[in-house]
């Protein structure tokens, strides 16, 4: 039966992809090899996981801050099969709601950031939690001044990093495990003991088994599809996208992506600023960034400036009793054009979308410092950071 354009993979590139064809009048057919739509971050990625974080960030909530709050519960007692049937039915919801997204648009159907998260949702559900790293920081690729604060705060909630740290074996030891740690630059090793132990050390891409290399289309060393500015692969006709191509592995890329790639089809300017993809890890408190860090601007020789501004001055942070973490903005030193945002606290998987929107627009921080935000909002903390790149913030 012929298609104008076939998707593999109904994940958040493939199937946003699908609807924007449709919209643009191609016929259209979405093959997947699973039960369900919705792809790694739907079914056992994005969606889950932040369900388990959202229940067990409430279930500390429930045991340590309501008191303070007037609130008198009891201590809470978890039922870990009814919060993981809450996260199934998350899942389900989402995963319906693609294929109800596929059935609106006439779609044709031929059906076929993570250590630390979890080890948050561990850590809140009462269990020891141990990271181990073999470099000497965490969140590599993050601003290194939100990695140190973001260090103590892991810290300072209980869990165990131990950094320039590796792995060298794990085996069974009865009904736990026995991990050996070794210091990376090497040294006397150490055993702990664990019930559970998850690898958690990267991602690649899932393109075995679809004939690409029969179809002559070039990959890379780690099994992603070549493609150029189009997303095109060098066999004509053929396009990828998302976690199957360079870049960063994340959903709202692949969206961008998906969108793109179906209006190049179209014959029209579809294109993704890469420059503006923001990077959110779901942790408590969350750290979110778009844009460059310190260490990228200071590489590249750009002059810059920065505005800080912590969430202990924030009134409403101060209100919830949530005042870890600062708003951080960087600035080109001679444009004042915002160059880079990065937010530790409460929410600020949230507030990042307004640093992504002024970026996109290509605003100076003197843009966001004059936009009035509603108070009291967390959000204020963003346009303190942006007074405070020209050394003006008022509630410091």
């Amino acid at each position: 039966m012929p298609y104008d354009l076939i998707v593999i993979g109904s994940g958040p590139g493939g199937y946003v992809c699908a609807i924007r064809a449709v919209q643009l009048g191609m016929k259209v057919a979405v093959v997947e090899k699973d039960k369900t739509f919705g792809g790694t971050c739907l079914n056992v990625g994005c969606i889950p996981s932040k369900a388990l974080l959202h229940a067990s960030e409430l279930y500390e909530e429930s045991g340590h801050l309501f008191d303070k709050m007037g609130i008198k519960v009891g201590q809470p007692e978890l039922d870990l099969p009814a919060m993981m049937k809450f996260k199934d039915q998350g899942v389900d919801g989402n995963v319906k709601g693609v294929a109800f997204l596929f059935k609106k648009n006439k779609i044709v159907i031929g059906a076929g950031v993570i250590g630390l998260e979890l080890g948050s949702v561990w850590r809140r559900l009462g269990s020891k939690v141990i990271v181990v790293e073999v470099l000497d920081r965490i969140l590599p690729g993050m601003d290194s001044e939100v990695c140190r604060q973001v260090q103590r705060i892991f810290e300072k909630q209980g869990i165990v990093l131990k950094l320039s740290s590796k792995v060298t074996g794990i085996k069974a030891a009865g009904k736990t495990l026995e991990v050996t740690v070794q210091p990376a630059a090497g040294g006397a090793a150490e055993a702990i003991e664990a019930d559970v132990v998850l690898v958690s050390i990267g991602r690649l891409p899932f393109t075995e088994g679809l004939g690409l290399e029969a179809a002559g289309v070039k990959t890379d060393n780690k099994g992603r599809v070549m493609v150029d500015a189009r997303f095109a692969a060098n066999v004509p006709g053929i396009y990828a996208i998302g976690d199957a191509i360079a870049g960063p592995m994340l959903a709202h890329k692949a969206m961008d992506e998906g969108t793109a790639v179906a209006e190049i089809l179209a014959g029209e300017a579809g294109q993704v600023n890469y420059d503006v993809i923001p990077n959110v890890v779901y942790t408590y408190p969350e750290i979110a960034s778009v844009g460059k860090s310190e260490e990228e601007l200071k590489e590249a020789g750009i002059a810059y400036n920065t505005g800080k501004f912590p969430f202990t001055a924030n009134g409403r942070a101060k209100t919830n009793l949530q005042t870890e973490g600062f708003v951080k903005i960087l600035a080109d030193a001679k444009t004042d054009r915002v160059l880079g945002v990065h937010i530790v606290g409460a929410d600020a998987g949230n507030m990042i979308a307004e640093a992504a929107v002024a970026m996109e627009l290509g605003a100076a921080s003197e843009d966001i410092a004059r936009t009035c935000h509603p108070h009291p909002t967390f959000a204020e903390a963003v346009k303190e950071a942006a007074l405070a790149v020209d050394k003006r913030a008022i509630h410091m």
